[in-house]
């Protein structure tokens, strides 16, 4: 059979997809290989969700671009949210690609490819009508056995002036809650940890199907019907977490202290034109319920800078916000100027320069505040998820606190005691450092 080489670029929501193709081609008898010169096909899975999301793949393109000038057999397939938004252009463009296939393509992806290999497949490219991934569909994890992430919707209704999301993946489709339980119970038997619950707004799941399904309910159920210890909570609306959802996460041990919820800015003058339901006196209200809740909660947010109209009196309201609020991870990013989103047309365009002033500032300032922040650790024991040997130095191992996600936040160096990957141990910080942790084993008895 022949074999392919698959590249997959941008979020986890994104990865979810190319772990589908991959669990679609090998249970077809494809071969998987790490090498892209020894590969029959190359497969590059696309982001297209900003600027420079934009150009790290048509890079990673023009990469597998050259194995095929090298070897004029192969062939080259670019699928995913690039190719939905970009298609007409990237079709004239890039000369090289034998097929391109969208977004909603992922299920058929087996076919295509032996339609491509055959010489069958006339059209160069591929983007049917919506799809929604189900538990059917075969999944091979690309992640470490004892994690991973499950996409419970596709879409978005939310309408954010800066955001291509809607008109790349869609409206709001929730899954059917079977369906994802049926996801689940796979994946608990295969040895998986740790859950992290993905989608473009959690707090938006059922609100396209019928009344008794929302996050409450299939949280509920997911703790009934699966017995995954930890189950992580990522990309919440602010405005769309409910006091249920606090006293869910006071009374249930599973669901982790943690919350992504990403607050984009925190100034009203901003937040309004974005098209954000939410002012600053909500975000300090939200943040203020949810540690009265659930007082160890750990949480990650992202802050835009450089959106149009942002004044110096903006930031220094961003600036004060964190100094009061401390939040735990904080990723920054600055406004990129996105073809076909509203805000292209915006006044009060700002500079690139005074886009990258603003970032660093509070990127220094955020740093600062998680350097004092992980000192509370020091001293304490914690459950800690053992990912295995550090990417550092052989010597140590490494592993997460409940309070750190999977490769956006900080880690746990273990310099002392022994674990396997996937072990969730106990482990006595004795250091603190901007991001990251440091600490021994505690052995148990």
């Amino acid at each position: 059979m022949a074999s392919f080489h698959l590249v997959s670029l941008g979020c986890a929501k994104n990865l979810v997809d190319s772990e589908v193709m991959l669990g679609i081609l090998q249970e077809s008898g494809w071969e998987l290989s790490d090498d892209p010169a020894a590969a029959d096909i190359l497969i590059v899975n696309t982001c297209g969700f900003i600027q420079p999301a934009v150009e790290e793949a048509l890079e990673v393109i023009l990469e597998m671009g050259q194995y095929k000038e090298d070897d004029p057999d192969k062939l080259l397939v670019v699928t995913g949210c690039l190719v939905q938004r970009y298609l007409d252009e990237l079709a004239s463009d890039m000369v090289e690609v034998d097929l391109f296939v969208g977004t909603e393509g992922v299920a058929e992806i087996g076919q295509l490819l032996q339609k491509l290999l055959d010489g069958k497949q006339t059209e160069r490219s591929y983007c049917p009508d919506r799809f929604l991934m189900n538990a059917e569909l075969p999944r091979t994890l690309s992640t470490p056995f004892f994690r991973s992430s499950v996409k419970i919707t596709e879409g978005c209704n939310n309408r954010c002036t800066y955001c291509m999301i809607p008109s790349i993946r869609g409206d709001l489709r929730s899954r059917d809650i079977t369906d994802i339980i049926t996801e689940l119970q796979r994946l608990e038997v295969g040895g998986v940890k740790e859950i992290s619950l993905i989608a473009q707004d959690l707090t938006a799941y059922g609100n396209d199907l019928d009344a008794s399904s929302n996050l409450i309910t299939l949280l509920t159920r997911i703790l009934k019907e699966t017995n995954f210890p930890w189950l992580r909570l990522m990309y919440l609306y602010p405005s769309g977490v409910t006091a249920e959802l606090y006293e869910l996460m006071q009374n249930e041990e599973r669901i982790l202290p943690y919350m992504d919820i990403p607050f984009q800015h925190v100034s009203d003058s901003i937040l309004k034109p974005m098209h954000r339901r939410y002012g600053y006196d909500d975000l300090c209200t939200f943040i203020e319920r949810i540690r009265n809740a659930v007082p160890d909660i750990a949480l990650r947010t992202t802050m835009m800078v450089g959106f149009p109209g942002e004044t110096e009196n903006d930031i220094e309201l961003m600036e004060k916000f964190l100094k009061e609020y401390r939040i735990d991870h904080v990723g920054v990013f600055s406004y990129t100027n996105e073809e076909g989103a509203r805000s292209e047309f915006f006044e009060g365009q700002i500079a690139e320069d005074i886009k990258r002033s603003r970032m660093e500032r509070i990127l220094e300032l955020q740093a600062g505040i998680s350097k004092e922040i992980l000192q509370k650790y020091i001293g304490q024991t914690v459950p800690v998820l053992v990912e295995g040997l550090s990417r550092e130095t052989d010597l140590l191992l490494e592993g997460r606190t409940v309070y750190q996600a999977p490769d956006i936040d900080g880690i746990v160096y273990i310099n002392d005691g022994t674990a396997n990957p996937g072990d969730i141990v106990q482990v006595r910080i004795t250091e603190a450092q901007i991001y990251d942790l440091v600490g021994g084993i505690v052995q148990e008895g």
